[in-house]
């Protein structure tokens, strides 16, 4: 039976190796725009733009609060905020 399966769903190989690369990449997105590191950066880049006028401080407090719950659950730390 393995080789009959394995020849009927030999055209659909392409379409598994395509799923896969695409699970690859949205995994290594996920954990590089949620490294705590790079979380740490967009935070600091939050603080200098509403330093130079760029937001307000509505937008901050909720882009800082948006930031601070992600950084916790990717370090498993609670964040005073």
């Amino acid at each position: 039976m393995g080789l009959l399966a394995a020849l009927l769903t030999a055209p659909l190989a392409p379409v598994r190796g395509v799923v896969w690369v695409a699970d690859q990449l949205a995994e290594a997105a996920d954990r590089e725009v949620n490294d705590p590191v790079a979380v740490r950066a967009r935070l600091t880049a939050l603080n200098r733009a509403l330093e130079d006028g760029e937001i307000d401080l509505v937008r901050f407090e909720r882009e800082e609060d948006r930031l601070l719950d992600l950084l916790a659950a990717r370090t498993g730390l609670e964040v005073a905020g």
